[in-house]
C-alpha cells in the first residue's frame, strides 16, 4: 500500500455511498450502524486481507487460524522482527466506559499470546478521558470503571517486565506533551473526514493522543515494528497516526495493523457493546448469569421445532453460541467442525448447543475470575507495569519535547 493511497484514506468518510439501503453502513470508534460489509471496509481503510503464510508466521492462535482477526497492513514487518528476535511491539487498548465483557478482553489475550511466543512488548493504553469526553459519565464514574478495567487486564497474566500499561489521567505528563505535538499535523477537516462531526473540540483532539498511544513503544524503546490488534472499527485511529507519523519528522516507524471481525452480540449479527440495549457476558459473571444470559438471549440457527431441526438441520454460521465458540472458546478445529457438522445435520439441538457453549465459556471465565481474586490491592499490582521516569523522559526526548524544568 501506498503512503499516497493511505493519506487519501484519511480524509474520506467511512460511511458507504450505495443506492441500496443494505449497502449503507458506518463504521467508526464512535459509531457502528448497519450490517457491515467487511470486504469494502478493507477496500475504504486501505487495508490487506491477511495471507496463509502470514497466518502461519504468526503464533497459532484461533482468532487468527479462523480468521477473526482477518486483515491489516505492515504486518511483513511485524512478522520478520518477531522471527528474528528483534524488538517489537503490540498496542491493545481499553476505553473504560464500563465494566469489561468478552468482546473487550479477547485482543487482551491474543496479545499475552504473542508475549508468550516471541516476547513482544506489550502497551495497553486505558483512555478515561476520552470516554468522559464521549460518554455522559462522571469523572467518578469514569474512575471506578478503570480501576475495576484494570484488576480484569491484569487478570490475563501479562509480563511485567515486557507490559506498559498507560493510564491518560494519570501519565498525563508523558502522554499530553507528545499529543501537543502530534496534533499539529492534525486539522479539522481530517478529524471530522475520518471520525464523523464531534460535539466536543476535546474529542477532535483526542485523535493526537491516541496517535500518542501508539507511537509509545518507540519512543520508550526506539524503533520497532509495532502492530495493533484491533476490531475494524478501531482502524480510523491507526489510519491518523500512520499520517501523522509520516508527516512529523520522529524517529519511528509506522504502526501496523491487525483487523479483527466484531464479536457478535447474544441477538444476532454485529458488534458486542456493553453500552447497548443487546445483552453482555460480562467478566466477573457468575456461571448462572452466563447460563440464563445465553439461554434466554442467544440467537440461534435452530429451526422452529425440533421435527423440523432434526429433518432440515441448523445453520451454524447465524448461530451465536456457535459463533462464541469458533471466536475462541472451542480451540480444537476439529472438534469444532464434528459440532458443526452435527449442527447442519440435525442431530445436535440449538439448546445443546448453548450448553456446549455456556460451558466453554463458564471454563475461560472461571480461570480468568480466579487470577483476578489472587491479586492483591490495586496499586501495588499495577505499580510494575507502570512507566518508569526514565521511560517517560526517554519518550519526550525522543518526541523533541523538552523535560524537566525546560517545560
Amino acid at each position: 500500500m501506498t503512503d499516497s493511497r493511505e493519506t487519501a484514506d484519511t480524509t474520506e468518510t467511512t460511511r458507504t455511498d450505495s443506492s441500496s439501503p443494505a449497502d449503507q453502513f458506518t463504521v467508526t470508534p464512535y459509531a457502528v450502524d448497519g450490517e457491515i460489509d467487511y470486504e469494502k471496509l478493507l477496500e475504504r481503510f486501505g487495508a490487506n486481507r491477511l495471507t496463509d503464510e502470514q497466518i502461519e508466521r504468526f503464533p497459532d492462535h484461533p482468532l487468527l487460524r479462523r480468521r477473526t482477526f482477518y486483515a491489516g497492513r505492515d504486518v511483513d514487518k511485524y512478522l520478520e522482527a518477531a522471527a528474528a528476535g528483534d524488538p517489537h511491539a503490540i498496542v491493545t487498548g481499553r476505553g473504560p466506559s464500563g465494566p469489561m465483557h468478552l468482546g473487550h478482553v479477547l485482543p487482551l489475550y491474543l496479545a499475552k499470546r504473542f508475549q508468550w511466543k516471541t516476547g513482544a512488548t506489550v502497551y495497553i493504553p486505558l483512555s478515561d478521558d476520552e470516554k468522559f469526553l464521549a460518554k455522559d459519565q462522571s469523572f467518578d464514574a469514569i474512575g471506578e470503571h478503570t480501576r475495576e478495567n484494570l484488576h480484569d487486564i491484569l487478570a490475563v497474566g501479562f509480563d511485567p517486565d515486557r507490559t506498559r500499561i498507560v493510564i491518560d489521567t494519570a501519565d498525563a505528563d508523558v502522554v499530553y506533551p507528545i499529543a501537543v505535538r502530534l496534533a499539529k499535523h492534525l486539522t479539522p477537516a481530517t478529524v471530522e473526514a475520518v471520525y464523523g462531526e464531534q460535539d466536543t473540540v476535546g474529542l477532535q483532539f483526542y485523535p493526537a493522543v491516541q496517535a500518542t498511544h501508539l507511537l509509545l513503544p518507540q519512543l520508550v524503546a526506539g524503533r520497532q515494528p509495532t502492530l495493533v490488534p484491533i476490531a475494524i472499527d478501531q482502524d480510523p485511529h491507526v489510519r491518523i497516526c500512520r499520517d501523522v507519523a509520516a508527516k512529523e519528522a520522529l524517529p519511528v516507524e509506522k504502526p501496523g495493523a491487525l483487523l479483527g471481525r466484531f464479536l457478535p452480540s447474544l441477538d444476532g449479527p454485529g458488534k458486542m457493546s456493553s453500552s447497548g440495549d443487546a445483552p453482555s457476558i460480562e467478566l466477573t459473571a457468575d456461571p448462572e448469569t452466563v447460563a440464563e444470559t445465553i439461554r434466554t438471549h442467544a440467537y440461534t440457527g435452530g429451526r422452529a421445532t425440533i421435527e423440523e431441526h432434526r429433518k432440515k438441520g441448523g445453520d451454524p454460521t447465524v448461530d451465536v453460541p456457535f459463533q462464541y465458540l469458533r471466536y475462541f472458546f472451542e480451540s480444537d478445529d476439529a472438534e469444532l467442525e464434528r459440532i458443526a457438522a452435527d449442527y447442519r445435520s440435525g442431530d445436535l439441538l440449538s439448546g445443546e448447543l448453548k450448553e456446549l457453549a455456556i460451558e466453554r465459556i463458564t471454563e475461560f471465565l472461571d480461570e480468568h475470575q480466579r487470577r483476578r481474586a489472587e491479586l492483591g490491592s490495586l496499586e501495588a499490582e499495577l505499580d510494575p507495569f507502570r512507566l518508569t521516569d526514565g521511560e517517560q523522559r526517554r519518550a519526550l526526548e525522543r518526541a523533541g519535547v523538552p523535560t524537566g524544568l525546560d517545560r
